[in-house]
């Protein structure tokens, strides 16, 4: 999966921008679009102070629909080949439970102190444009280091993109092949994401893989199947989630597509699954996150901590909205989507929608919207475990799901950015525990992301809060009785850091973490020449197997680190010549 995200998770501090390398993304992108609706407040990019004086909008008034003009998109991309994608496992020692909604066991790491498996996000270009491994050398020798330090295995999109890219239902799994047999060989597990998403304009992206070629041709030729904003702006990461059941895909439709993708995938590599393919993470939105693209990057249109922006306003979402609203008794709700809810860049107090005190989102009005925008979600969610539980059923292999980790105005009342992003989250309404409970009926793992973030370390007049939203996240999950998995959002190669992701992992909710609330596996962020440093490499061995010791470690810091790089000093000394 991508890089997710789950990340746009920015706000990485200061004070250790000195052991991470910043990772830029070079994908740029050209819109045009008409302003309809309410106009956004007049400063649209972020502010270092809360504290200032808000212009005051208008009060709030039934919506009204907003006109979609088509926005031409031009993009240009400068390849990074040491991006590196995400990853995660289960562990050595295994015991088998019985999710109480779903009746299909999940294999996750043993309670009882045995620790939580790591896994590495391999590069985003693992496989390239040609279907071939990328780097061979480099990642045998990179694979054999990991594998050395305890690391469990490793994650690996296999993008939509490149292997249904030329025609519908010709698949060429040939890159994916030999790289799945250079694990096996090694000895490392396998999470395979299925990535139904592009690759490119995330935090994070330094490479740009598009859709499938055929499916480009249909969304240029009908741009409301792109996610689309108030003010026509199309977003083409992902199909929209309005036309799942629509056969828009040359004959099929979108779920079919993805069902037929994941089908092809579960034939071909049927000899590995359940041994060296262990998981499948089935991508559901941009960056591989069951989300909505409502912070895009692409040409600077969001900026960390923007509210960004609801996307619901191509026909077919507008027609399901109507719908919904004629059934419900209210048709006039039914006309278009807030357009009082601000722009990208504004901050919850900018926009009548999310004001804390009169706002919309605290309406009637805005508890149907939100209710119908967050359903419309978890319903795509459905839609697409059903069909990965059916194809992978019997596989032993696992399946997941990768929720964002939106941390930033999750201080206010009402959670703007995860509001937009289709998370009905605010301080009146668990957003987390209905996707819970929907992973759980299908016996799906959550994926969560920004373990590794503290509280004080982000921007206070952001009121960013990673810490308490991982414990929200936590607390769904256990009441759901679904396993929990994480991931770092930034790379992160500082001891601070792998200390918050190891107390982070034990769940420690409410201060007390019993042996058997510990998270399933946790994904780190990501393989590439920094993580080979030699500082780097040091705490990353240690932090690998104080993960992997878990709440029975005994030894100090100096004898782990010490055994650790002293068995795997001969691998990255070949990675770093290569």
């Amino acid at each position: 999966m991508a890089f997710s995200l789950s990340s746009h998770q920015i706000g990485i501090p200061t004070d250790v921008l000195s052991h991470s390398s910043a990772e830029t993304t070079s994908t740029t992108m050209t819109m045009s679009a008409s302003a309809m609706g309410k106009p956004p407040s007049t400063s649209s990019s972020p502010r270092g102070r809360l504290v200032r004086r808000r212009q005051r909008m208008d009060s709030l008034s039934p919506p009204v629909s907003p006109c979609r003009s088509p926005s031409p998109i031009r993009v240009s991309t400068r390849p990074d080949l040491s991006v590196a994608c995400m990853a995660f496992e289960t562990a050595d020692t295994t015991t088998t439970i019985t999710e109480h909604e779903a009746g299909r066991s999940i294999k996750r790491s043993e309670g009882t102190g045995g620790g939580v498996p790591v896994y590495v996000m391999m590069p985003l270009d693992s496989v390239t444009a040609g279907n071939t491994v990328n780097r061979r050398k480099a990642m045998s020798a990179s694979l054999q280091a990991l594998k050395s330090a305890g690391v469990k295995g490793v994650m690996m999109d296999v993008w939509w993109g490149l292997v249904e890219r030329e025609r519908p239902g010709e698949y060429n799994w040939g890159g994916y092949a030999e790289l799945m047999e250079m694990a096996r060989k090694v000895g490392l597990k396998v999470q395979a994401v299925m990535s139904f998403h592009q690759c490119g304009g995330n935090v994070g992206d330094s490479v740009t893989i598009p859709l499938p070629k055929w499916v480009v041709e249909e969304m240029e030729k009908d741009q409301d199947l792109a996610y689309t904003d108030q003010w026509g702006r199309r977003n083409y990461e992902y199909v929209s989630l309005g036309v799942d059941t629509l056969p828009v895909l040359k004959g099929r439709t979108p779920v079919q597509c993805y069902s037929d993708f994941m089908r092809a995938f579960r034939d071909n590599f049927k000899h590995l699954l359940g041994d060296t393919i262990v998981e499948i993470q089935v991508g559901m939105g941009p960056a591989g996150e069951l989300r909505y693209p409502s912070y895009p990057e692409q040409n600077g249109t969001w900026k960390f901590p923007g509210i960004g922006a609801f996307q619901c306003f191509d026909k077919y979402m507008m027609s399901s909205l109507k719908a919904t609203a004629e059934s419900s008794g209210k048709p006039e709700w039914g006309h278009s989507g807030p357009t009082d809810a601000g722009h990208y860049n504004n901050w919850p107090e900018d926009a009548p929608f999310f004001r804390k005190e009169g706002g919309g989102w605290n309406s009637s009005y805005g508890e149907f919207f939100l209710n119908w925008y967050s359903q419309m979600l978890l319903d795509h969610g459905e839609r697409i475990l059903t069909a990965a539980k059916s194809i992978f059923d019997d596989t032993g292999v696992n399946i997941s799901v990768k929720v964002a980790g939106i941390h930033w105005h999750y201080g206010t009342r009402s959670h703007a950015p995860e509001l937009t992003a289709g998370y009905y989250n605010t301080r009146f309404h668990d957003g987390y525990l209905p996707i819970a409970h929907m992973l759980g009926r299908h016996g799906a793992v959550l994926n969560f992301t920004c373990i590794e973030m503290r509280d004080h370390e982000q921007p206070q007049d952001a009121l960013c809060a990673p810490e308490k939203l991982v414990k929200q996240v936590a607390m769904a999950t256990q009441q759901a009785q679904v396993p929990l998995a994480g991931e770092n959002a930034l790379p992160r190669y500082d001891e601070y850091a792998h200390e918050q992701i190891l107390r982070a992992s034990a769940l420690d909710v409410g201060g007390d973490s019993g042996d058997e609330q510990q998270m399933c596996a946790f994904t780190y962020l990501r393989m590439n020449p920094d993580l080979f440093q030699p500082d780097n490499w040091r705490k990353f061995v240690a932090f690998v197997k104080k993960m992997r010791e878990g709440k029975n470690a005994q030894k100090c810091r100096e004898q782990v680190e010490r055994e650790a790089v002293r068995a795997t000093e001969p691998l990255v000394q070949e990675v770093a010549v290569l």
